[in-house]
């Protein structure tokens, strides 16, 4: 994380943009269920807006440092911090109800690893689990917010068949001011809206 990060991440500002901006919109009509998991949660601004809506709500954070200020931070609370690589889940299959990531996916350093991480959020989703996700949109300026830092942004036009390839159905994306998107573990393989199924009626 370079010192943009260290100053932005952590702002007050940036916790009320997700907190009114994002989440709800991206949480409105979702059933998140009672055990979520949230990929990549930085100094915890999503987390703490997530673990207010279910009952128990599990972390993974790559960056040892950050993982134990998280920890420190939602001690005593129903969230549950795990240091770990999102691309290798220490989790079994359908351990969740549903999963979130937020402004992580672009820090991942290529189109192979971030299809990984999506693939393992799908394995460890229960059947009609849904995945909620945001990110931000390719940009000279967010260029060069990121320098010195991994900055590798998701294609909006390529996301959707993505996602599909990986194997979730219900998929819907959106560009506005930021790149939000939402996708489903089907409950069946052949459930409409699955890769390779046949049209609903």
């Amino acid at each position: 994380m370079n010192s943009n990060h260290a100053r932005v991440c952590p702002s007050p500002e940036w916790a009320a943009h997700m907190h009114t901006d994002v989440l709800p919109v991206l949480c409105a009509g979702v059933d998140l269920g009672t055990r979520m998991l949230e990929i990549g949660p930085g100094p915890g601004a999503t987390a703490d807006w997530l673990r207010q809506r279910v009952a128990n709500l599990v972390a993974v954070e790559i960056e040892a440092g950050a993982a134990a200020a998280l920890r420190r931070r939602f001690a005593g609370t129903n969230v549950h911090i795990v240091h770990g690589d999102a691309g290798a889940l220490p989790f079994g299959d359908g351990s969740f109800d549903s999963a979130g990531s937020f402004t992580m996916l672009h820090h991942v350093p290529s189109a192979a690893l971030q299809n990984r991480v999506l693939a393992e959020v799908l394995r460890v989703l229960r059947p009609g689990g849904t995945l909620i996700a945001s990110d931000s949109l390719a940009s000279t300026s967010l260029h060069e917010f990121h320098e010195g830092d991994t900055y590798n942004p998701l294609e909006p036009a390529s996301l959707l068949p993505r996602l599909q390839t990986i194997g979730f159905g219900a998929v819907m994306v959106s560009v506005d001011r930021g790149l939000t998107f939402r996708a489903r573990k089907l409950d069946e393989p052949d459930e409409p809206g699955a890769p390779g199924a046949p049209l609903a009626k």
